[in-house]
């Protein structure tokens, strides 16, 4: 039973981090005196700062994208990023952790990145009180109590599906919540199995999709609250993880490990596909509000703005080039599309995409790591030469040599390109004569061949004529940075920034260079330096990523399923059609500039499969999911275990071929144990919860 007392704390935000309840919360208001619950929802101003000090909880380890720092949330770092600042053993003790242990796993129950559990179930039991309560309100309308509960509900689900995705099956807590006031045996509560939550958490959602009155929020005071449609699309994710392998038909010696308090198993060993075409369903619902579309940008037959930033034309395919958006490309520019979903060119509000957002999150950090030296940046974040290799060429086919580095891994049987890579550079001839204007350099006919700008001068063959999305979020060697600001490279603008050994940004012994030569600048915008960022909306969940999850489902499906929609109104026939899976395989792609799958990828489910994840990975790329993915697919134990590759840093200009051919780069382990399928539980919640178990490969007690 709830307890009637509680001491309502409010916590200091840091500065716009929860920009939604800045008007609730106030850094010098604190309640010091005890409130019964009955004068704190009669209120409500006090029920609004109850709700906001449980959105709190979704904070720092808790955050989608990057926190304040890296070691707050890893999950950034799979086999396609790196951070590459704190290659040595750093204090645990303090919450550090260096890139090593991360991958290797050095790192115990105790003393790194432990919060997160902690935190997750203060805030289901903040929002428990807050929906049992909030009727008391006579302050509020009753569409806006309903409003209000829906949000607390939606941040409850919301921190469960967070817990099963880092930890894996967890306790369910009583609706009614728990006494603490009994002892710890009294109150025990094992864990439920990882179906049973993924159906709570659909449920919960379902019912806060119900109570919620908004489909989507339009403007930026409010864009980080919940809305109908976060509260479905997270459904959508949470019965996609439970069908997928990890979770579903799962038998291996570790789910056999994975058990509660009583040797129940906690995955399902039987294989059920209609659970892909439940999670199919989820997305259709989320796709069926007519709320969300893909963000598009038209396209202008001018330059790019002030800092003449470079866009892509897609060749002809003989069927998007010709067709206007949402059919096709021809009047939309796909680089500016997709950029400006992420380097703050949008305000949330006018994102058509963004479908769930913390707000204005410290993404800025991750941009601080990714700029350069001569920007005042720290240039250790960076991506592996496999993740800048499974961007597509500008005609949708592979680049020549792509993932060549794992010719003899039968796991990536047809997902090699046996052609050598391309050698050789761009010269001033080839810019002149109009080849690679993706590189952003423009003739000036008033200035010698001599005094031409280099911009687009020098660069390796291997990365031109490569899709939009490449140039939009990859920092190659010789790439050229758009900056608007006078703080940046000492006021210079539109600068080409080099890896070479000797290079201002090549490898030096301080730390701050990019170990794969290879660089990350998707978040980054022409007004950004360090000190005077433009503020960024995290994308915790956006509509592409729905509709790649709904073209996954329906792939997995043999039969066809009648499944219901989430408030009954219609039943959606879900089977593996071509023409449903093209509703979430079209936007993306068109979107990004690229020409449709073969019918020969649509015929076959596997080579689908491997499309699929692929266009996952570049779409989602530094967004936080492919950590997840990787596990749910069970592919993490081939994927992080190979060797990372990337150019030769220790090779200076005068050997730029050698530069450009891919080396295993050893200061960035590579390797997986079955620990790391899920997150440790911290110790002390062991001890607190006597029926909780631990997970397989981590350890009980001290």
């Amino acid at each position: 039973m709830i307890k009637k007392y509680y001491i309502l704390l409010i916590v200091v935000l840091g500065g716009g981090f929860f920009s939604a309840c800045s008007d609730y919360l106030d850094s010098e208001k604190y309640f010091k005196d005890r409130l019964t619950l009955e004068s704190v929802f009669q209120s409500k101003t006090h029920a609004q700062e109850w709700l906001a000090y449980a959105y709190t909880f979704l904070n720092n380890e808790n955050c989608e994208v990057t926190t304040k720092e890296t070691f707050y949330n890893p999950f950034c770092f799979a086999d396609d990023m790196y951070y590459g600042d704190r290659d040595k053993s750093i204090d645990a003790t303090k919450n550090e952790l260096s890139y090593n242990m991360f991958k290797l796993g050095e790192y115990d129950e105790n003393t790194y990145n432990t919060g997160a559990w902690g935190q997750c179930y203060k805030g289901i039991y903040q929002a428990s009180v807050f929906i049992h309560n909030i009727d008391q309100c006579k302050e509020m309308a009753d569409w806006e109590i309903l409003d209000y509960k829906g949000q607390a509900r939606f941040v409850r689900a919301y921190f469960y599906w967070l817990l099963l995705r880092r930890y894996g099956p967890v306790p369910i807590m009583p609706e009614e919540g728990v006494d603490y006031t009994q002892s710890y045996e009294e109150i025990a509560t094992p864990r439920s199995s990882y179906e049973e939550v993924a159906e709570y958490i659909s449920n919960e959602m379902v019912q806060a999709a119900k109570e919620l009155q908004y489909d989507k929020r339009n403007d930026n005071y409010n864009i980080a609250r919940p809305t109908r449609g976060a509260a479905l699309a997270t459904r959508a994710y949470a019965l996609i993880f439970a069908a997928s392998p990890f979770a579903n038909g799962n038998n291996d010696s570790y789910a056999q490990a994975l058990v509660d308090d009583e040797g129940r198993p906690l995955l399902s060993p039987d294989y059920e596909e209609e659970k892909w075409a439940r999670a199919a369903a989820a997305c259709k619902d989320v796709m069926e509000l007519g709320a969300y579309s893909l963000n598009i940008v038209n396209r202008s037959t001018s330059d790019n703005g002030p800092s003449n930033r470079p866009t892509v034309t897609p060749p002809d395919d003989g069927e998007f080039s010709s067709q206007n958006w949402p059919n096709g490309w021809a009047n939309i520019d796909p680089l500016k599309s997709y950029r400006t979903l992420f380097d703050g060119t949008l305000l949330p509000a006018n994102n058509s995409e963004l479908i769930f957002t913390r707000g204005e999150t410290s993404i800025n950090m991750m941009v601080l790591h990714q700029m350069p030296k001569d920007d005042g940046g720290w240039n250790c974040h960076g991506m592996t030469q496999k993740m800048c290799d499974a961007y597509y060429m500008a005609d949708g086919t592979n680049c020549k040599g792509m993932n060549d580095m794992f010719a003899g891994v039968s796991a990536y049987a047809g997902r090699v390109d046996s052609r050598p890579r391309e050698t050789g550079f761009t010269t001033l001839q080839d810019l002149k004569d109009g080849k690679y204007p993706e590189l952003g350099w423009k003739y000036d006919a008033g200035k010698p061949d001599d005094q031409q700008a280099s911009v687009g001068m020098n660069v390796s063959l291997q990365y031109v004529g490569r899709e939009p999305r490449f140039y939009a979020s990859v920092a190659y060697n010789g790439s050229t940075w758009y900056y608007l600001s006078t703080e940046s490279f000492d006021g210079k603008q539109n600068q080409q920034v080099w890896y070479y050994f000797g290079s201002p940004d090549g490898y030096r012994n301080d730390g701050f260079y990019l170990r794969t030569g290879i660089g990350i600048k998707k978040f980054v915008h022409p007004n950004d330096y360090p000190g005077n960022y433009v503020a960024k909306a995290e994308t915790a969940i956006r509509y592409a990523d729905i509709l790649l999850l709904y073209a996954e489902a329906l792939n997995e499906l043999t039969g066809n399923y009648n499944i219901p929609s989430w408030d009954g109104k219609t039943t959606y026939s879900i089977s593996r059609n071509k023409s449903e899976m093209e509703k979430g395989i079209h936007p993306v792609r068109i979107r990004a500039g690229l020409p449709d799958y073969s019918d020969d990828v649509y015929a076959n489910a596997t080579e689908m499969r491997n499309a699929l994840k692929r266009e996952r990975m570049i779409e989602l790329m530094g967004e936080g999911k492919r950590y997840f993915d990787l596990r749910r697919w069970k592919d993490a134990p081939v994927e992080e275990a190979l060797q990372i590759y990337g150019c030769n840093v220790f090779v200076g200009e005068a050997n730029k071929e050698d530069y450009h051919t891919p080396i295993p780069i050893y200061n960035l382990p590579a390797t997986f144990s079955e620990k790391l399928w899920l997150w440790p539980i911290k110790h002390s919640e062991l001890k607190r919860n006597t029926r909780l178990t631990q997970n397989p490969g981590w350890t009980m007690y001290d």
